[in-house]
């Protein structure tokens, strides 16, 4: 009886020394878009969701029409270029790009985005291809050296390599 008891109490600190990381990771993140000239180009927040993520972007000041739209690797956005947030975000070498093509495994890709004529954008998008917090099966977006969200000059065509013919990277939030 006493045996059991302490097993019980044990994993009861166990599971009360555990509870403040649990509840430490965030469910929600966002970031604000800037463009290559540093000026304010809106927001992003990203959601955790089961098997995935859901990405919510109001943009502004953009030209009008379709846009490449990814993950990036780290959480770094240097204008002009942007090209401190790295690569998309991936789990395996080579990274092959594209939501169509049959060897993609890159987890950083996203359906294009809309830019209306008036220069903004207000889409929610669900990935099943990362996570927001580390500890699934998924790449995390909140690890080490954090990750961002670049909006490209170009819409993707979701099969050349290396980045589906986006283009540019034109806007870029850091997800904190």
């Amino acid at each position: 009886m006493f045996a059991s008891r302490l097993k019980f109490v044990a994993a009861l600190a166990c599971g009360m020394a555990l509870a403040p990381s649990l509840a430490m990771a965030a469910s929600t993140a966002t970031g604000d878009l800037q463009g290559a000239d540093g000026a304010a180009h809106g927001t992003i927040k990203v959601t955790e969701a089961p098997n995935g993520v859901l990405l919510r972007v109001e943009a502004k000041g953009l030209t009008p029409g379709w846009h490449g739209l990814h993950f990036h690797e780290k959480g770094s956005c240097e204008p002009p270029k942007f090209t401190s947030a790295g690569g998309h975000i991936h789990t395996a070498k080579p990274v092959v790009h594209g939501l169509l093509h049959e060897g993609a495994n890159d987890a950083g890709d996203l359906p294009n985005l809309y830019v209306a004529a008036d220069g903004t954008a207000t889409v929610e998008l669900y990935s099943s291809l990362v996570s927001l917090n580390a500890g699934g099966k998924h790449p995390a977006l909140l690890d080490a050296d954090g990750s961002s969200v670049v909006i490209h000059a170009n819409p993707d065509d979701y099969t050349t390599q290396p980045i589906g013919g986006a283009g540019d990277r034109v806007a870029c939030a850091v997800i904190k």
